[in-house]
């Protein structure tokens, strides 16, 4: 039917043809997102500055700082943090220590236990939690407007020879 030559030449420029690249199908709706988490297992123990653009899950001891603006950050029931946190949503079932600034939420679940400072937009404690520090819930674009506003300034002092306390105001007026 075909000579060698026929079926040579007909293999060849198969072959020579450019196959185009597969497309990468689109995730449907229904398909979650796949997101990159670290973790900080039970056995570790990390100090320093720590950053990165993945989920953290903390279920060992961190010490230092954590930046995770864009991402969020869990410290399990047995994880141990003593760090300033900022993140986009902080998650607590375990310990930590420091001021924590949730860009979307805060959220200490029952298990929890916060020493520190928290400012978000929105802030959860469930019953059972621990918490001591104070919570700042104003969103931003309120501050700032109400920076224009004179600030009352008020403190106690004590002194040392006669024990007394005496009251000090001020008022702050800024530009």
């Amino acid at each position: 039917m075909f000579s060698k030559s026929e079926k040579e030449s007909a293999n060849k420029s198969a072959k020579d043809v450019p196959v185009p690249p597969p497309v990468p199908s689109r995730p449907s709706v229904n398909e979650p997102k796949v997101v990159a988490r670290a973790v900080i297992g039970a056995s570790l123990h990390f100090k320093g500055e720590l950053s990165g653009n993945e989920d953290l899950e903390v279920h060992g001891r961190f010490e230092g700082t954590i930046n995770l603006k864009q991402n969020n950050l869990t410290v399990g029931k047995q994880g141990s943090v003593q760090a300033n946190v900022r993140a986009k949503i902080i998650n607590v079932d375990g310990s930590i220590e420091g001021d924590l600034t949730g860009d979307e939420r805060v959220v200490v679940r029952e298990s929890g236990n916060v020493r520190g400072n928290i400012i978000a937009p929105r802030v959860s404690l469930e019953d059972g939690a621990k918490f001591k520090g104070s919570i700042d819930m104003e969103p931003k674009s309120e501050h700032a407007s109400k920076s224009h506003r004179p600030n009352s300034v008020s403190a106690t002092a004590t002194s040392t020879k006669d024990n007394s306390h005496k009251q000090i105001s001020a008022q702050v007026k800024s530009a």
